[in-house]
């Protein structure tokens, strides 16, 4: 458990900022983070509704809600929102009304996740485990609980390009379903070893047709996906997230990603320019993606200025998380700038307004992070919906 601590105060944390069409009223965004209290049909619960009402209550914040399936051959993890039944459609919208009754926004973080998914669990609904390639994953999985990886997968099966194809598709219903659902946007999980990010690595993404091979291939699948959801709802309720650097999914960064990773920013930029600009851009922090003594010679001193390529090319909104307290200075240093704080707000649902007080912070507790029905007494509201805010009410 993180001990107690304040937070400084940058000054555009409080300053609006329009991203899409949205009217933010501050820079401080809860960024998705998967807490695995849906249903074994990944449907969304009222504790998620009650969640992220605590964690919206500051008028005018954006919640980007956490990693969500996309379809069922592209899941793999038990208790995780899903976004493809009708059921789970319905499931979302008192979520979606509970953080609009806030006057605040969302924006669903859509999900696949190739060969990060646990075969076993695709095994039950009778369907593969796929990736862009048949690159096994060193990670061991949770075979029985989310507590001890215990288990190694085998190597995935590739894709098929008419399967890619059809994931493309997949992820613009799935826009359309969150749209439907009342959501004020979609962000793209292309980050953290899962699906999207399988294709953008040379060490994931080893195909020879027209999705591998080189910068523009290894890119095109996030780039049809980016042109698929912009013709289903519009760019603007569009966003994508990235993390050039690795550190989830046994990704290796052997050479600098920053070619790969500049030309999918540039095709965004050059979008934009077109007139189809999508909402932000968020990028996971290196200093946080890996321990600075394991990152690569090929980085500089300042681990924090790694991800700043992307902001010379990208000149639209940009969230940028994986440091609190450190992202927290990089608000007054870019007028674009969003801030996605994770275990903090998680923490605290009543961030901004601690922030704003130079309050003490609820500690976190990694030990509730994930809901795990296996274990005797851990009720879903545990460590979820229980942090107290300043005046010591729960709401």
């Amino acid at each position: 458990m993180m001990n107690a601590r304040k937070m400084s105060q940058p000054v555009n944390i409080f300053k609006p900022i329009t991203v899409g069409k949205m009217q933010l009223k501050n820079r401080l965004a809860l960024p998705p983070l998967t807490r695995s209290r849906a249903t074994e049909d990944h449907v969304p619960t009222p504790v998620m509704a009650e969640y992220y009402s605590q964690r919206s209550s500051e008028p005018g914040t954006l919640i980007v809600a956490e990693a969500t399936i996309i379809k069922g051959q592209a899941g793999g993890y038990r208790t995780v929102p899903g976004i493809w039944t009708k059921e789970q459609v319905d499931g979302w919208k008192p979520v979606v009304d509970a953080i609009h009754k806030n006057k605040s926004y969302v924006f669903v973080q859509l999900w696949a996740l190739g060969r990060a998914a646990v075969p076993e669990f695709l095994a039950v609904d009778g369907f593969d485990y796929v990736a862009p390639s048949a690159v096994a994953i060193k990670d061991k999985f949770y075979a029985d609980t989310h507590l001890t990886p215990n288990k190694e997968r085998p190597a995935p099966r590739a894709l098929t390009t008419a399967e890619v194809k059809e994931y493309v598709q997949w992820y613009a219903q799935a826009a359309k379903n969150a749209v439907e659902a009342g959501a004020d946007g979609v962000e793209i999980h292309g980050a953290n070893g899962y699906l999207v990010d399988q294709f953008l690595h040379p060490n994931t993404n080893t195909r020879t047709d027209e999705y591998g091979g080189s910068i523009e291939n290894r890119a095109r699948f996030a780039l049809e996906i980016i042109d698929a959801i912009t013709e289903a709802i519009g760019a603007e309720r569009l966003a994508i997230r990235l993390s050039p650097w690795g550190g989830f999914g046994d990704l290796e960064i052997d050479v600098s990603p920053i070619p790969q990773w500049s030309y999918l920013v540039a095709e965004l930029e050059r979008r934009a320019q077109q007139g189809k600009r999508i909402a932000y851009i968020s990028t996971m922090e290196a200093r946080f993606m890996q321990d600075e003594a394991l990152l690569p010679a090929i980085v500089p001193e300042d681990v924090y200025t790694l991800n700043d390529f992307i902001g010379q090319i990208w000149s639209g909104p940009w969230m940028r998380s994986g440091n609190a307290i450190h992202s927290l200075k990089l608000a007054d240093n870019d007028d674009r700038t969003l801030l996605g704080v994770g275990r903090h707000f998680l923490a605290n649902p009543d961030l901004l307004q601690r922030v704003e007080k130079n309050a003490e912070l609820n500690p976190y507790n990694r030990d509730t992070f994930y809901w795990n029905s296996k274990v005797e007494g851990f009720e879903k509201p545990t460590g979820y919906t229980d942090y107290p805010f300043l005046n010591g009410s729960k709401l």
